[in-house]
């Protein structure tokens, strides 16, 4: 489809009223208050910077037995201050964004509970190779004022860092924006990664804010392109403060945790070396200038503070393709900063040359093809579901908005298979992006592996393997994929620019036994 069709229906806007608040959680130490009557600014807030960065908070294990982790879960809705003065209402799991820290070989066990009123939620285990029936895909939701217990083995050779956040139809962009997700590394039981670096877990979002501190609807331009918000955070922080040693290595692990933001990423005056990506390590480290961080990716780093003074995490100019007017501008933003003293730290010991072995999948049994595109019919306004209406039909559809982004032609159904395949059968899958804009591609419960990237008749090859569960699809591009699925049910794939999953980027597909 064509661009200027897109435009014709920038006007409108689609509303996603917040969840009512009924806890207060406060970030970057300020100091709270008991009421909630939000001041009115005439300018929207200015988030506070330099702050020392916080580690985000460790689920606590509940079980006392060896290679057991129990805990409970709940969403619901909190107060986060992100600017002095001002109590912005959000979605948060156990008050905060938590980390879940567990084992290869572990046993894992989630008791959850939906406290969002009036709203369906689930978990989706992003990345995890965990049963269907405990992946939280749309088709299983956990209504609100319900429990569940999600529970599921954590395999050999499954070390990565992985997220969760939540997936019900319809609503997974505004509770993911709202505030819901949590990191869950599962660590290797031998790390070749020197424990003198550390592991620093960075969580990338992005927050849009009023001036009386709630969060604006989404509008036109968010459903086109994805909801993008003004602030970059890291941890729930803007452009926090690290301070480290001269020499120091240190570990990091970035996430993009944001509903549709491309991070064009950098280091200035120090030295990234990639080590791991979706799925864990990979086999030998490889040295960076920049990267490319596209929403639902991650990536481990090793991070060498060489140079005394300020080392800053920064945003560079990214084109993928931005529909209507409002185009952000993504260079230049300051996402972290290390401060990097004169002195020098003890003499750290070398990464290694080799970290891992992975095996090729090898010759594909059967090729599929999956074409995405982007359609705009007539605008229904009179079927948009409004905030305060029934959340369980909610749903930003095509026949609501009239705009499909689509998958081989078709929006997505919660009642059709689209695809059928069997377990542990290998796969080549092309992805086809015949629309305006990238798009990055998930697919749940395996890790796939990138064989070539094809664009205007040139054919590349990554310059490494690696585990993938997201890859960035360009305008263009084809990019082709050997995956397995290990385990039966049916499984979604889709546009991780999760406005356009919920406007029919998405499919499934039943693995059979």
């Amino acid at each position: 489809m064509h661009r200027r069709t897109f435009l014709a229906s920038l006007a409108g806007l689609v509303a996603a009223g917040p969840a009512t608040a009924q806890m207060k959680y406060d970030m970057g130490g300020m100091n709270g208050h008991g009421g909630h009557n939000m001041p009115k600014t005439a300018t929207n807030p200015i988030l506070p910077e330099g702050q020392p960065l916080r580690a985000l908070p460790r689920l606590s294990n509940q079980s006392a037995v060896p290679g057991v982790f129990k805990a409970k879960l709940a969403a619901e809705p909190g107060f986060v201050r992100f600017a002095d003065g001002l109590d912005t209402p959000v979605l948060l799991y156990n008050g905060t964004n938590p980390v879940i820290e567990a084992s290869e070989g572990d046993t894992v066990e989630i008791s959850f509970e939906n406290r969002i009123p009036g709203e369906p939620t689930t978990i989706h285990w992003h990345g995890m190779p965990v049963p269907a029936d405990q992946d939280g895909n749309p088709t299983d939701p956990v209504a609100s004022g319900e429990e569940r217990i999600y529970a599921f083995e954590l395999p050999e050779g499954s070390a990565a860092s992985y997220w969760f956040h939540p997936h019900p139809h319809g609503l997974t962009a505004e509770q993911v924006y709202r505030g819901l997700a949590g990191i869950f590394l599962v660590k290797p039981k031998n790390d070749p990664i020197p424990p003198d670096y550390g592991d620093t877990v960075l969580m990338l979002t992005d927050l849009r804010i009023a001036a009386d501190g709630t969060m604006p609807e989404s509008t036109m331009a968010d459903l086109m392109n994805g909801r993008v918000g003004d602030h970059v955070l890291v941890n729930g922080q803007k452009n926090p403060a690290m301070a480290v040693a001269r020499g120091e290595k240190r570990r990091i692990r970035l996430y993009n945790a944001t509903n549709a933001r491309f991070l064009r990423l950098a280091f200035e005056n120090a030295s990234m070396t990639v080590i791991g990506t979706d799925g864990g390590l990979i086999e030998a480290p490889v040295a960076v200038n920049e990267l490319l961080l596209t929403p639902a990716e991650r990536v481990e780093l090793i991070v060498s503070f060489d140079k005394p003074g300020e080392a800053k995490l920064t945003t560079l100019d990214y084109e993928r393709g931005w529909m209507g007017p409002g185009k952000p501008n993504e260079a230049g933003m300051i996402l972290l900063t290390a401060n990097v003293s004169e002195e020098a730290t003890a003499a750290m010991p070398p990464l290694p040359a080799k970290l891992r072995t992975i095996e090729p999948l090898g010759t594909p049994a059967v090729t599929r093809r999956f074409v995405l595109t982007e359609s705009m019919g007539g605008m229904d306004h009179g079927s948009m579901t409004m905030s305060g209406m029934d959340h369980s039909s909610m749903s930003l559809s095509s026949d609501s908005m009239g705009m499909k982004f689509l998958i081989n032609g078709a929006s997505f159904d919660m009642n059709r298979i689209d695809e059928v395949s069997k377990v542990g059968q290998v796969e080549l899958w092309e992805i086809v992006n015949e629309a305006d804009m990238d798009h990055p591609f998930h697919v749940h419960g395996t890790q796939f592996q990138i064989t070539e990237h094809e664009k205007d008749g040139k054919v590349s090859m990554p310059s490494y393997r690696a585990w993938k569960d997201t890859v960035n699809i360009t305008a263009g591009e084809t990019v082709r994929i050997l995956l397995r699925q290990d385990l039966p049910g049916p499984r979604m794939y889709h546009c991780h620019i999760l406005e356009h999953e919920q406007l029919g980027m998405m499919g499934t597909i039943d693995i059979q036994a």
